[in-house]
């Protein structure tokens, strides 16, 4: 393995390793409690989901890896991205702690069928994500084109024009039930408005610097959510 893979190796699995430690923290903490199944299941699910999909880049998509390591608020060029990605971050920072104190305050009943059904939805965001990194090398995590980059059209890329926030939709809204929080569904709805504000304005920013770009949206005709919008 040459230093530059190496380099990004331990990059991604440092980086995954500090977001699966604050996870926990964040879900457990406030709960100040183990004593929160909903928390471990919900936990277990993304930190296996999370590295079965960094191993797979790391196998076969160095590059992807890469970009993915560089999102965030820092990595943005624009201003107006930069702030979206400030309160996208503050949003679910508090999306992940609520559960807890909710947990520990026992404000919300979530019945076992519907923490049951939100976990499995949460696996399907990321079977999604999975196959979006299949059918997508460009997949960044930030508004960019790079050279050589084309549109795709195969794999989820078939049903919506953005399956990669269709995936993190499925994944915030779903979570608060997962973790057996009504309340925490607030965040999840300002989310969901964050995710649609970055969508439309990614859209305006392909059909300008994407070669092919609205030809595929008028064949693709939906955004996020398949036969809605």
């Amino acid at each position: 393995m040459n230093s530059s893979k190496r380099e990004i190796r331990s990059k991604a699995f440092f980086g995954l390793g500090f977001l699966l430690v604050i996870l926990w923290l964040g879900l457990f903490l406030p709960a100040w409690s183990l004593d929160f199944f909903q928390a471990w299941v919900f936990w277990l699910t993304f930190s296996t989901s999370t590295i079965i999909v960094t191993i797979y880049l790391l196998k076969k998509d160095i590059k992807l890896l890469e970009t993915r390591t560089k999102a965030g608020p820092t990595a943005e060029k624009e201003k107006s991205q930069k702030i979206i990605q400030i309160f996208a971050s503050i949003f679910f920072i508090l999306l992940v702690i609520l559960p807890g104190f909710d947990h520990r305050y026992r404000w919300s009943n979530v019945p076992l069928y519907l923490v049951i059904t939100g976990d499995i939805f949460v696996l399907l965001g990321f079977v999604i994500i999975f196959r979006v990194f299949k059918e997508n090398s460009f997949a960044s995590g930030i508004i960019e084109t790079d050279r050589g980059q084309k549109v795709i059209t195969t794999g989820p890329y078939r049903f919506v024009r953005h399956p990669m926030y269709t995936a993190g939709l499925l994944l915030i809204l779903f979570a608060p039930l997962a973790l057996g929080s009504y309340w925490a569904l607030l965040f999840a709805f300002l989310l969901f408005v964050i995710i649609v504000i970055r969508l439309l304005y990614e859209e305006k920013f392909l059909m300008k610097n994407l070669l092919g770009y609205k030809e595929y949206c008028e064949k693709t005709r939906h955004r996020l959510i398949p036969f809605i919008w």
